[in-house]
């Protein structure tokens, strides 16, 4: 009897502890929307689709592309578009900081496509590229392995 109550304020603030971002966070604020080009009307998908898997097909685009070379996407309407993040998204969303970057920045998201993609207006070459590649992880540096007797 005398182990109940500890037991039971113990669950009762780990549970306020685990539960306090969620009943604390305030409102929600809404996503900024993207800044779309004059004329476009049509993505690859319906825009609501793009706004929920816009990076699983991006990632199933560049899976295909790069182990099985298929380069041609073929939506629900049929249409067929070339699978290129540079190619056919930066075709018409050409202002990577005012249609990725703002919602990407609002979700605090670091998308890895500017890893290996040039974005739109920067220079290419060796410079441009080593300045576009995040910083060595600490987590993956490689330590010598000591030798016997060392």
């Amino acid at each position: 009897m005398h182990g109940k109550l500890p037991a039971f304020i113990g669950i009762a603030l780990f549970a306020g502890v685990v539960t306090f971002p969620f009943w604390i966070g305030g409102e929600r604020k809404p996503m900024p929307p993207p800044v779309i080009e004059a004329g476009l009307t049509q993505c690859v998908e319906s825009a609501a689709f793009m706004r929920a898997n816009h990076m699983l097909l991006l990632d199933q685009w560049r899976d295909s592309v790069v182990r099985h070379n298929d380069h041609i996407y073929v939506n629900r309407a049929g249409q067929r578009f070339e699978k290129s993040l540079t190619g056919t998204c930066l075709g018409c969303h050409s202002n990577k900081a005012e249609f990725c970057d703002r919602c990407h920045d609002a979700v605090a998201v670091k998308p890895y496509c500017w890893n290996c993609h040039l974005a739109p207006g920067q220079p290419a070459g060796p410079a441009a590229t080593a300045a576009a590649l995040p910083p060595p992880s600490s987590r993956f540096a490689v330590t010598a392995i000591p030798r016997r007797g060392e």
